[in-house]
């Protein structure tokens, strides 16, 4: 196929239902000069179940003291908790020899890269869904992590 050729749409079709059957975030083909590649961007989903009449619903959360030197415990609610989006291995740095994306006292605006998250073989990029400072940061390079557990704090 040359640069001229039109794209084939059936293909293209072919491996957007192949990503979203199989789950992964993007695939790319390459077969001489063609090269197709299709991204999928999964945004996390916050879902609210309600609890049954007969269960006792816990008391509300209540943010950390935010005094100077204090700081914020995993496990503990916080207004600032970045959870992970989903279940995989965290990556604070893109390779073993580089520096971390961030660390303490590190300043993030929106969209900053934060970690990585692997899973099903794909790094998918975690990044800062507000400005401010990394205050904590409760993951260690190459740990599980699951839903909605918290990565790191910005305040």
């Amino acid at each position: 196929m040359s640069k001229h050729d039109p794209i084939d749409a059936d293909l293209v079709r072919e491996l957007a239902n192949l990503v979203t059957e199989t789950g992964l975030s993007e695939i790319e083909v390459e077969k001489g000069d063609l090269r197709i590649r299709v991204v999928r961007r999964i945004e996390p989903v916050n879902v609210q179940v309600a609890a049954p009449a007969a269960m006792a619903l816990p008391a509300a959360p209540q943010p950390l003291p935010a005094g100077p030197g204090a700081v914020p415990e995993r496990g503990k609610t916080h207004p600032g908790a970045v959870p992970s989006p989903m279940v995989g291995t965290a990556y604070l740095r893109p390779s073993p020899e580089a520096k971390a994306f961030v660390e303490v006292g590190s300043r993030v605006e929106v969209g900053d890269k934060l970690l990585l998250i692997e899973a099903m073989k794909t790094f998918n990029e975690i990044v800062a869904p507000r400005a401010g400072t990394v205050a904590a940061v409760f993951v260690e390079d190459g740990q599980p992590v699951e839903y909605g557990e918290a990565l790191l704090v910005i305040e």
